[in-house]
């Protein structure tokens, strides 16, 4: 058993009594995905009715003073003020980056168009 040496280098699986890889020898059974691992991500059928309800409802009006925020550059307050709202952290940034994209989106189209 030694500390320095890699993974690789250490002992094969034996059916010693003792050591890192004691007991006995056996090939381990593949197991199956869980449908759990699946939770939350996002397929086609979603992503499709989610831009439908998008394109209908529009924005919610805190995300419409959000994107208001975002177009006079004030980031950080933009942040601050999706967190109160959202409740974390981590879904006030995932929301702002969202809306950044949607702005970006915006400007392409509209110019574009001329």
């Amino acid at each position: 058993i030694c500390d320095h040496l890699p993974e690789s280098k250490m002992a094969v699986r034996s059916e010693m009594a003792i050591g890192l890889h004691k007991g006995h020898k056996v090939t381990k059974n593949p197991k199956k995905a869980r449908p759990s691992t699946r939770k939350g991500r996002l397929t086609k059928h979603t992503k499709f009715i989610r831009d439908i309800i998008r394109e209908v409802c529009g924005f919610a009006p805190y995300e419409r003073r959000c994107m208001e925020l975002l177009k006079i550059s004030k980031d950080k307050r933009a942040l601050k003020f999706c967190k109160k709202r959202l409740g974390s952290h981590i879904r006030a940034k995932r929301k702002r980056e969202e809306l950044t994209s949607v702005l970006a989106a915006m400007r392409k189209a509209q110019a574009q168009a001329k």
